[in-house]
């Protein structure tokens, strides 16, 4: 499908053929690695044996390659005119996927269709690319204004709603990544700082939430000085106001300094409520900045403090309420909190000792005993880096870690380069879907980070995470061709 006129100088485009090559490459070593993840010592099926795991793998490698083929013949401007088409028959399958798919791993997110399972949450991550890049190429788009953020928003958060309620929240995170884009694109990097905050608020008031200060837990009380110091470090920021700073930290440490010699006195002091009368102190100070001065940033920085303590009096409902107790045990395991090496900690146990007996050579293709004997469960899927570090080591983990960096770093060239805003925009959130990918996986397979059931790209077994990487990447290298030269 290919247009003449207009187009003609940009159709003599090459396609990047390092990319390619670092695709065949991945592809074939991930293929290796599923067959030494899923050998059987009594029933070994060979490389090419459709029963066994690689044999099938190799059927979705074939497959894979001729859909590569085809995204890069697509003219270009297809996947522009149909970009919001392709959303709603996404957003479409994401529904009926819901409704009439059966559990399966305790998530309804599969399609199956004879001999075939499909998981349509696995090809949002290109739609939405698409969808992203359709809206900021539009005609005087500028993100920071309200309707456009709101959109924006809606076209990233939705999926994220419909993946959740399908129990498939890792993915669901996934869709999250996007963020770096808008990010590239002009939303402030105070989004991103509050993102982080978030998560720093979610940790320590899960972490410590079994102690307790006064009337709130320990986990609330490091919580509440972690936000006063970082609205003081906005004010610093966005206001450039040092004395504004330490006059915030000094109102909150002679709060505690009061109460402390209050309590020499032989008074009791509830060092919970000093916490939030400190907090409260803050936002009383900033409130008086903004009648002073009448400046809006200490209404944004004051909303910020609010919302922040708001956040944190929700934490302890969303961890018991709203996550799922598997969920719930993931997360304490991550954060130290359980052991629980027979149940929600056992994969990253067995995944740790499996990529610890490696050592710094390995064992060799074929004789890691801990993949041999199957200690660790979903080791051709979510696990497959448990395999590489067995049987080649440390050296052998380095270097494929280092060649999946350089080829995020070869995306982020190749968005860069791009002359359209369309095709930066989805360039950059292809390198968010496999940064977020690699980091989170790695994570969860050498225990910093909770189990979340997301593949390696390339490496991990399944028809539909590699048709959803390939599709995602040749539509870009296919936007990449297309880029008119100067």
């Amino acid at each position: 499908m290919v247009y003449q006129g207009s187009n003609e100088i940009e159709e003599k485009g090459m396609v990047d053929w390092i990319t390619v090559l670092f695709y065949l490459g991945f592809v074939l070593l991930g293929w290796l690695n599923i067959y030494a993840a899923s050998y059987d010592l009594e029933n070994a099926a060979g490389l090419f044996d459709l029963s066994g795991r690689a044999g099938m793998q190799l059927v979705w490698m074939g497959t894979s390659l001729l859909l590569a083929f085809a995204l890069i013949k697509i003219d270009v401007r297809f996947y522009e005119t149909y970009a919001f088409l392709f959303y709603l028959v996404g957003i479409g399958l994401l529904l009926v996927t819901l409704l009439v798919a059966k559990e399966i791993n305790g998530s309804r997110s599969w399609l199956i269709i004879g001999p075939v399972r499909l998981q349509p949450a696995e090809f949002m991550k290109f739609i939405i690319a698409l969808a992203l890049g359709k809206v900021f190429n539009s005609y005087g788009f500028r993100l920071m204004d309200r309707r456009n953020l709101l959109i924006v928003s809606a076209i990233i958060l939705l999926p994220v709603f419909l993946v959740i309620a399908q129990s498939e929240t890792g993915t669901a995170l996934v869709y999250l990544s996007f963020i770096l884009v808008l990010y590239r694109e002009g939303l402030p990097g105070g989004f991103l700082f509050i993102g982080v905050a978030a998560i720093i608020y979610f940790i320590l008031g899960i972490k410590f939430s079994d102690g307790q200060i006064g009337i709130i837990s320990e986990g609330e009380f490091f919580t509440i000085l972690v936000i006063i110091i970082f609205t003081a470090s906005l004010v610093w920021s966005y206001m450039k106001r040092s004395d504004v700073f330490f006059m915030i930290l000094l109102l909150a440490a002679t709060t505690f300094l009061i109460a402390y010699i209050v309590s020499l006195s032989s008074v009791m002091i509830d060092w919970g409520v000093i916490a939030i009368i400190a907090l409260s102190v803050t936002a009383l100070y900033l409130l008086y900045l903004f009648f002073r001065y009448r400046r809006k940033s200490y209404i944004y920085i004051f909303l910020f403090l609010v919302s922040s303590f708001a956040f944190l009096e929700s934490v302890e409902y969303v961890f018991n309420d709203v996550l799922q107790p598997h969920q719930q045990m993931r997360i304490k395991v991550t954060l130290g909190m359980e052991q629980d090496l027979s149940g929600a900690g056992y994969h990253v146990g067995q995944s740790k000792i499996a990529i610890g007996s490696g050592g710094f050579t390995g064992k060799g293709f074929l004789n890691g005993t801990q993949t041999k004997l199957k200690y660790v469960p979903e080791q051709d899927t979510d696990f497959i880096f448990c395999t590489i570090g067995e049987e080649h080591g440390f050296i052998g983990s380095t270097i494929i870690l280092l060649l999946l960096l350089i080829f995020v770093l070869r995306l982020l060239h190749l968005a860069e380069r791009q002359t359209t805003l369309f095709g930066r925009v989805y360039g950059y959130a292809v390198v968010s879907v496999f940064l977020f990918h690699l980091i989170i996986n790695v994570g969860m397979v050498i225990g910093i980070m909770p189990v979340i059931g997301i593949p390696l790209p390339f490496f991990s077994y399944g028809g539909s995470s590699l048709w959803g990487f390939t599709i995602l990447l040749f539509i870009f290298l296919r936007i990449d061709k297309s880029r008119k030269r100067t």
